[in-house]
Formats: structure tokens, C-alpha cells, sequence
């Protein structure tokens, strides 16, 4: 792939993450993406699905068509294929004919069923805890080349580092709401010990413990409490007793 058609790739995928909603409808839009490119390539109906593992389970989550989620199915009902055989290994793994192949016979068997002759798994590394494959299906055996497989292998390499910079930006985002709701417990933590160190002209610990002691009494968060005394708050002062 030269740098122009990365670049253009990796703008396509850019523009298919921002536009959904979750890591599967990413995935979704990515295999239409991956599937009409390497068409484009062979000159015939390349389809495509992916598979996502969490925690050693698999399952079909995407796919150009509804026959490629059908076809990726068929692996996942038998339980082990190119596509499974990727994910567990994160490498490349080419079924260049269904017919000669002696790896899984009974896979390949319902592939040429529907009349599928080559197939190739792509693994994605996604982070946090999950991996995914994109699996091409192809309707004639030898059909991916080096050109091709090249091409396929480049889809992985640019759909992981996409999903990557996606989960670093939502931990992030995380982390940024994590923080300021952190502060805004603190703020009110704060807030209140004042209020009871004003009433009670007690210092600071001991207001703090008075808001502990309430906390522990009740069962309930500490910020919870001083957020219900300060909810006291009125034209007349504040009541800082707790029944």
C-alpha cells in the first residue's frame, strides 16, 4: 500500500470510528470497507465478517453482507477455522483451497457448499482485553495473492491501530469525568466540613468526623452526607444535627 493509500485508508476508517456508536458498528462499517477494497483488487466478490473474542468466547459481530455473517457462523458452530485459529494466534492464517486442504475438512466442506473457495483470517488487536479477526471469503481457490494478502494484512494492522487511538481516547475521556466527579465530591466534602465547623466552632477534624460518624451510621457515602447537609441550606442558617 503506498502512503498515499494509507493515508486515504486510514481517513476512510477515521471517518467510519466517528461515526459509530460502538466497537461493533465500527467493525460493521469496517468490513464493507475491507470487502469492496480488496474486490476492487481481485476483480471479483471478495465478502467479508468479523470475529470479536473476549475472554477466550467468540462470536460474529460484523459483516459485509449478510452472507459473510453467515458464512463466519459456520466456522463458529464448528469451532475452529482460519478465522478462530487467527485470533488465538494473532497471525495471518490463508485456506488457500477448500478442496485440498486437510486442516478442517468439515469446515471447508460446507464453505464449498456455498460455493466459498479460499478463505483468509486477519487478526486485530483491539486492547483491553480483546482481540478481533477479519475473515474474507472468496469464491475461487488461489484467489489471494501476495498483492492481496498484503493488502488484507494492512486492513488488520490499520483497523488495530484505529481501534487503539479509540479505547486510549475514551479511557482518557474516562479518566476526565472520573477526576472532575472526584472533585466535585471533595468540593462538597469541603463545603460542608465549613458549614459544621461554623455551627459547631469545632477545627476541621472534628468536623470531619462528625460527617464520618454520619456516614458510617448511616451506611452511606460520605459525600452523600455533606451534599444532604448542604441541600439544609436556607435564609435561616444551616442544621447540621442529623437524625
Amino acid at each position: 500500500m503506498t502512503e498515499a493509500n494509507e493515508d486515504s485508508a486510514v481517513l476512510q476508517l477515521q471517518d467510519i470510528l466517528i461515526g459509530a456508536d460502538s466497537v461493533e458498528a465500527f467493525l460493521d462499517g469496517l468490513a464493507a470497507f475491507a470487502a469492496s477494497t480488496l474486490t476492487g483488487l481481485a476483480g471479483t466478490g471478495i465478502e467479508c465478517a468479523v470475529t470479536l473474542k473476549r475472554h477466550r468466547h467468540t462470536a460474529t459481530v460484523a459483516g459485509s453482507s449478510p452472507r459473510a455473517v453467515e458464512l463466519d457462523q459456520i466456522e463458529q458452530a464448528i469451532g475452529d477455522g482460519p478465522c478462530i485459529r487467527a485470533l488465538f494466534t494473532m497471525a495471518p492464517e490463508l485456506l488457500d483451497d477448500v478442496r485440498t486442504d486437510e486442516r478442517w475438512p468439515a469446515y471447508q466442506k460446507q464453505l464449498a457448499k456455498h460455493d466459498v473457495y479460499s478463505t483468509l483470517g486477519i487478526p486485530v488487536d483491539i486492547g483491553e482485553g480483546a482481540s478481533a479477526a477479519i475473515n474474507f471469503f472468496g469464491p475461487a481457490p488461489g484467489l489471494f495473492t501476495a498483492e492481496l494478502f498484503d493488502r488484507a494484512v494492512e486492513f488488520g494492522e490499520l483497523a488495530s491501530r484505529t481501534l487503539h487511538l479509540s479505547v486510549r481516547i475514551g479511557s482518557a475521556q474516562a479518566r476526565a469525568l472520573n477526576l472532575e466527579a472526584a472533585m466535585q465530591s471533595r468540593t462538597a466534602i469541603d463545603v460542608a466540613c465549613g458549614v459544621i465547623m461554623a455551627q459547631n466552632r469545632c477545627s476541621q477534624k472534628e468536623a470531619m468526623d462528625i460527617l464520618a460518624k454520619v456516614s458510617s451510621n448511616r451506611n452511606q457515602k460520605l459525600r452523600d452526607v455533606a451534599v444532604e447537609l448542604l441541600g439544609r441550606l436556607s435564609g435561616s442558617g444551616v442544621e447540621t444535627h442529623f437524625e
